[in-house]
């Protein structure tokens, strides 16, 4: 347990479609002059070398913002958020979702991190010190509980796990419905990936059932390698921003070209 390392598959299609979402929420929310509350329950190491042995390795960065990242606009949030990790960390960095926070907030915003895996956690804080972050040490759900309703109480929650653990599909339900109970104006947005043998879906269903005013929006694309099982990227959120769901669909169009060039042999 506790083995996955997103260095492997950071920049990859699934993190085009996550992180091109949350730049543009962060953007919208950013708008309003009130403070908010950015929470995030499993954050990684929070900005990554796609130089680095392990990224190559995979070569889902090359397969993934190597290619997509031009089908968006120099003005959109998430182009931006990509130039200015490269010019503070070079140009081979690519920004985790902490970082797109960080560099998406504002002075008198608050950012929570979580994060439970040692080499990961250590990762984190030798950069998130920068962006005046709080980083903890501990279970991501354990923390969302005790965090919300946080101050500000206007806000965003990314719920992004790894699923190394297979029981998150049938705890993030409650999970979400938990979090949902205590800060029901905070934007709560989860990633899932979309599977091979669809093991996502009772989650997804379940979901749907509990939250049926929640945005569901899922992109497919072809496994990255032989013997990869991920053939998709799927986001559910609670509360969505206005104009979400247009740009949800704007920027899949935008990458359903991409992802059919990137299944052709």
């Amino acid at each position: 347990m506790l083995s996955y390392q997103h260095l492997y598959h950071a920049g990859n299609l699934a993190d085009v479609h996550k992180h091109s979402a949350l730049a543009w929420m962060l953007d919208y929310l950013t708008r309003k002059d009130k403070p908010l509350s950015y929470i995030e329950t499993h954050a990684g190491r929070g900005v990554y070398d796609l130089s680095a042995p392990e990224a190559v390795k995979t070569g889902e960065a090359a397969a993934g913002i190597a290619l997509a990242e031009s089908v968006f606009p120099p003005d959109h949030p998430y182009r931006q958020r990509l130039d200015e990790a490269r010019a503070g960390y070079g140009p081979q960095a690519y920004p985790g979702s902490p970082l797109i926070a960080a560099l998406g907030l504002r002075e008198g915003d608050t950012l929570h991190l979580a994060e439970l895996h040692r080499q990961e956690v250590a990762h984190l804080r030798a950069v998130a010190g920068d962006w005046g972050a709080h980083v903890y040490q501990r279970d991501g759900f354990e923390l969302a509980l005790a965090l919300t309703p946080p101050t500000p109480r206007r806000g965003l929650m990314l719920i992004d796990p790894s699923y190394e653990v297979k029981a998150d599909y049938d705890a993030i339900p409650r999970h979400m419905a938990a979090i949902a109970a205590k800060w029901n104006v905070g934007v709560l947005v989860l990633w899932y990936p979309i599977l091979q043998g669809g093991a996502e879906r009772p989650m997804v269903a379940a979901l749907q059932s509990a939250f049926p005013d929640g945005l569901r929006h899922e992109v497919r694309f072809p496994p990255a390698r032989d013997g990869h099982r991920m053939e998709g990227s799927g986001l559910f959120v609670l509360n969505p921003p206005f104009g979400l769901a247009e740009e949800l669909a704007l920027s899949g169009n935008r990458l359903a070209g991409l992802f059919k060039r990137a299944a052709k042999p």
